[in-house]
C-alpha cells in the first residue's frame, strides 16, 4: 500500500456519556470523519482509546481529537532543515538523527545543509561519502559554497564569523525550499535543526517564521554547564574568564561533586572575548523550541533532570545516536585490521585512537610506544601525523611509522601489537578481542565505547573532552585516567610511566570493576532505543511537537 493510500476513520461520540446533564439540549451524537494513513490510524486509535479510558472523559478525549486533527493537517508534509557544524563527527551525528526521524515518521523529510570550512581533500571526501551513502527519497544533501576560516585558524572567533558568512547561502536555499513547498502536495517547512555551534542560524529561521531546534552533539551534563556559566555571566555579572583561570570549584547542575573549573572546562574560556562568544551561544540555546541531545536518560539522569526546567526549552534525550553501519572502507585497510583482531584472544587487545582530529608530537609518540612495549599487553594503535604548522586539517597516516617510533619498536612488538593509520573505530570496538580503549573522550567515542561495553582509559585533549573524561572517571566510574590535564598544543609530555600505569589499571587491577560497570550501562543504552525505552519515547515526543509547532 503506497504512502498516499488513506484509511477513513469514523468516530461516533455519544455526548451524554461525556458531558453533564446541563448539556443535554445539545445533539447527542455527532460524526467526526478524518482521512489518514493506515499507520496514522493505528496511532490515533491508540491515543484515542487510551484517553477514552481516562475517567476525566470529555476534556481529555476532545483534546486528543483536536491535537491529533491539527497534526493530521500537516501530516505527510513536514520538512526539517538540518544545519550540522563542520567536522566529520558533527555531520555523522546529524545524519544519523535524520535517519531516526524519517524512519520513525513517514511524513517527515530532511534537507541537510553541508558546510565546509577547509579545503582538506580528506575531510571533504568523508563528508561527500556520508552524503552519498545516506541520501534517500526523504533525506537530501545540499552542499553550500565553501567559506574559509580566517588565517586557516580553527578558533571560535573565526569559526563563528564563517557561520555568519553562511547565513546568506542558507537563506537562499531555504527560500527555494519554502517556494517549492507552497503547493498542497509539497512538504511544508517545519523548522530548523541547528548544531550547537550554528546557533546564529536561528536568525534565518526567524526570518522565515519557523521554529528552531538545537541539536546538541555533546553530553547533557556539558549542556547544563554551558547554561549555568551563561547564567552566572549574564544574571550574576560573574567574570567567567577569571573564574576559569582560577583554582575555584563550581557546583554544576547535573554533577554530584564540585568541579575544578580550570582543569575540566575548555581553556579557551580564559580569554574574555572567547568566553563571551561561547556563552553567547548558550544564551541563544534558550531561544529555541527544544533541545535534542545525543544522550540517554539513564546515562545522565542527574543532568537531564537539572536541565528539565520551566525556564528552558524542552529537552529531548534521544541517544545514543551512533553510526554503526557503512563507516568502514576496505581501501583504508579495515579488512586487514579485522583479520588481525580475529587472531587475538577475547578482550586482550588495548585499542588506542584519538578521534578524527587526534595526533601527537614525535616526543609524545615515543613515550606512548615505550609504555605499550613495557606493558606487554596486546595493542592496536591508530597513529597519525599532525597537520603541518597547526593547520586545521585531518591528520594523515605516516608513510613509514619508523620515522617517529623508537628504533626497533615495530620489530620487537611484532607479536604483541599492530600500528595502523586510520582506524574503523566502530568495527574495532565491536570486536570481541578488544578489552580496553585509550580515548580522547570525544562524545561520539564515549557513546560508542559504552554501546559496545568497552572500558576506557581517558586521555582528553581539547574542547569539552576533559569534561567528558571527568564524567566517565568520577561520576560514572566506567573509566580510569591517564592524564586529565593534558591539552593539545601545550608543551607538556605525558611520560611512559604515567601511560603504562593507566594501561595496567585498565587492563589489570581495575579491569573487572570497570568492565562490569560499562556492561550494565551498555545494556541500558540499548534498552533506551527499544520501543518503550526512554530515548524511543523522547523521539516520538519530539516528532509530535515538530508537527504541533508548524506555523
Amino acid at each position: 500500500m503506497s504512502d498516499e493510500t488513506k484509511a477513513m476513520t469514523y468516530i461516533y461520540m455519544d455526548l451524554p456519556c461525556f458531558f453533564p446533564s446541563a448539556l443535554s439540549a445539545c445533539p447527542t451524537r455527532f460524526l467526526l470523519t478524518i482521512s489518514i494513513s493506515p499507520t496514522q490510524s493505528q496511532q490515533f486509535n491508540s491515543d484515542f482509546y487510551s484517553s477514552r479510558r481516562n475517567p476525566r472523559s470529555p476534556i481529555v478525549i476532545l483534546s486528543t481529537l483536536i491535537t491529533f486533527r491539527l497534526q493530521l493537517r500537516m501530516s505527510g508534509k513536514a520538512e526539517l532543515v538540518f544545519i550540522p557544524g563542520p567536522g566529520v563527527g558533527h555531520l555523522l551525528s546529524a545524519v544519523e538523527m535524520a535517519k531516526l526521524l524519517v524512519g520513525r515518521d513517514e511524513g517527515l523529510s530532511v534537507t541537510v545543509l553541508v558546510m565546509k570550512l577547509t579545503d582538506s581533500s580528506d575531510m571533504n571526501s568523508i563528508a561527500d561519502s556520508v552524503s552519498a551513502s545516506s541520501s534517500t527519497g526523504r533525506i537530501r544533501f545540499i552542499e553550500l559554497p565553501r567559506a574559509e576560516l580566517q588565517n586557516g585558524s580553527p578558533s571560535l572567533v573565526s569559526f563563528l564569523n564563517a557561520v555568519e558568512a553562511y547565513k546568506s547561502h542558507v537563506r537562499d536555499v531555504v527560500r527555494g525550499l519554502a517556494d517549492s513547498g507552497s503547493g498542497s502536495a509539497s512538504p511544508r517547512l517545519a523548522g530548523f535543526v541547528v548544531d550547537m555551534f550554528c546557533a546564529p542560524m536561528i536568525d534565518v529561521a526567524n526570518e522565515f517564521s519557523v521554529p528552531s531546534y538545537l541539536f546538541f552533539t555533546s553530553s547533557a551534563t556539558f549542556l547544563g554547564a554551558m547554561l549555568h556559566l551563561q547564567a552566572l555571566q549574564d544574571d550574576c555579572q560573574q567574570d567567567i574568564g577569571a573564574l576559569v583561570d582560577s583554582e575555584a570549584t563550581v557546583d554544576y547542575p547535573g554533577l554530584a561533586n564540585p568541579l575544578n573549573i580550570k582543569l575540566y572546562m575548555p581553556s579557551e574560556l580564559r580569554k574574555k572575548d572567547i568566553s563571551s562568544l561561547f556563552l553567547g551561544l548558550a544564551k541563544r540555546f534558550r531561544e529555541t523550541k527544544g533541545i535534542v541531545v545525543n544522550t540517554f536518560e539513564e546515562l545522565e539522569q542527574r543532568a537531564v533532570e537539572a536541565v528539565f526546567d520551566d525556564k528552558l526549552p524542552l529537552l529531548y534525550p534521544v541517544g545514543p545516536i551512533l553510526t554503526l553501519k557503512g563507516g568502514s572502507d576496505d581501501k583504508l585497510g579495515s579488512g586487514d585490521i579485522v583479520k588481525w583482531l580475529d587472531d587475538q584472544p577475547p578482550e586482550s587487545v588495548l585499542f588506542l585512537c584519538f578521534g578524527s582530529m587526534g595526533s601527537f608530537r614525535e616526543d609524545q609518540v615515543r613515550q606512548i610506544a615505550h609504555a605499550l612495549e613495557r606493558s606487554v599487553h596486546r595493542f592496536l594503535w591508530s597513529l597519525r601525523r599532525p597537520p603541518p604548522g597547526g593547520k586545521f586539517d585531518v591528520p594523515q597516516s605516516y608513510d613509514d611509522p619508523n620515522e617517529v617510533l623508537p628504533e626497533g619498536f615495530l620489530e620487537r612488538t611484532a607479536g604483541q601489537g599492530k600500528v595502523i593509520g586510520w582506524a574503523p573505530q566502530v568495527e574495532v570496538l565491536a570486536h570481541p578481542a578488544v578489552g580496553g580503549f585509550v580515548s580522547h573522550c570525544g562524545w561520539n567515542s564515549t557513546l560508542e565505547s559504552i554501546w559496545f561495553g568497552v572500558p576506557v582509559a581517558a586521555w582528553p585533549m581539547y574542547a569539552e573532552q576533559h569534561f567528558n573524561a571527568y564524567a566517565l572517571v568520577e561520576e560514572l566510574g566506567v573509566a580510569v585516567e591517564i592524564r586529565m590535564d593534558y591539552r593539545k598544543g601545550d608543551e607538556v609530555t605525558v611520560t611512559a610511566e604515567e601511560i603504562e600505569r593507566g594501561i595496567r589499571r585498565l587492563m589489570e587491577t581495575e579491569r573487572e570493576d570497570k568492565k562490569e560497570k560499562v556492561r550494565l550501562m551498555s545494556e541500558k543504552s540499548r534498552r533506551a532505543l527499544m520501543e518503550g525505552g526512554s530515548s524511543h519515547s523522547n523521539l516520538g515526543r519530539f516528532i509530535k511537537d515538530v508537527y504541533n509547532n508548524i506555523p
